[in-house]
């Protein structure tokens, strides 16, 4: 990895999740999903919207982590609370979160670890975990591939995987997908038997085994490719542009 980091190929691996959306709401949650996000944008797809994390959709790509000299903000629209809503309900979003913990299928848990009447730690919450995974397309981001995380079965399901939506039945899962994990080491879908968890590729400098030692669970591996790196002028419009305070090579070390 000589001229790129290992951030710097995560946040393309993050851009490729967004590929083919076109225009809808993109929900970015931390700073490697927020540069991944803005880099798809600015490269090859134009229509995602995003907002101003506030009640604003802005037609610019601010500097992620607060750094100054990004372009004056562009408004598009206004989206209050209520909007989000509705446009979440139809399916016309796209939302990258964390995991705590994630099992083969795809059920997350950011809510406790242990018990869930008496935990042993209190995490986020439930939050808005549930309402995304069943109404629109969900990916997750994990800066930490460990056994801790990718877990047999999770201690509180948060976010809905595919076993517990075959459950719910076609109509109240029509919008349901899980599209990828993308974890410091590696991209995964959920494209085996079942919808069991995948190994799509592994980052520059990780081995198959590194991924599968990192996992609790069996993963399902077939023609396992190197994750694309990034392209001079990826590399180029993130450090200059989004990230010249390389506030995601402080994320994901390498």
């Amino acid at each position: 990895m000589s001229d790129f980091t290992r951030a710097e190929q995560c946040a393309v691996a993050i851009a490729e999740c967004f590929r083919g959306d076109g225009e809808i709401l993109v929900s970015p949650i931390g700073n490697i999903p927020q540069l991944g996000a803005r880099l798809a944008k600015l490269t090859f797809e134009p229509d995602l919207l995003l907002t101003d994390g506030v009640a604003s959709i802005v037609d610019t790509c601010q500097p992620i982590g607060g750094a100054p000299g990004g372009p004056e903000p562009v408004v598009e629209s206004w989206m209050p609370y209520r909007t989000i809503f509705e446009n979440l309900s139809s399916g016309r979003r796209h939302v990258m979160m964390g995991a705590t913990q994630i099992d083969r299928f795809g059920n997350q848990n950011i809510a406790c670890i242990g018990d869930f009447k008496k935990p042993k730690a209190q995490l986020l919450g439930m939050r808005g975990a549930p309402g995304n995974t069943i109404n629109h397309t969900t990916s997750y981001w994990v800066p930490n591939h460990s056994p801790k995380v990718f877990v047999e079965q999770v201690d509180v399901v948060s976010g809905v995987g595919y076993d517990r939506a075959a459950k719910l039945g076609a109509e109240a899962t029509k919008y349901h997908e899980i599209r990828r994990v993308v974890s410091n080491l590696c991209v995964l879908d959920f494209g085996g038997p079942d919808h069991a968890m995948r190994l799509v590729s592994t980052h520059s400098g990780v081995s198959v085994d590194d991924v599968v030692a990192a996992t609790r669970f069996e993963l399902v591996v077939e023609d396992v490719a190197e994750t694309r790196a990034p392209t001079a002028d990826e590399v180029t419009i993130m450090r200059e542009k989004l990230d010249p305070n390389g506030v995601g090579s402080k994320e994901v070390q390498g």
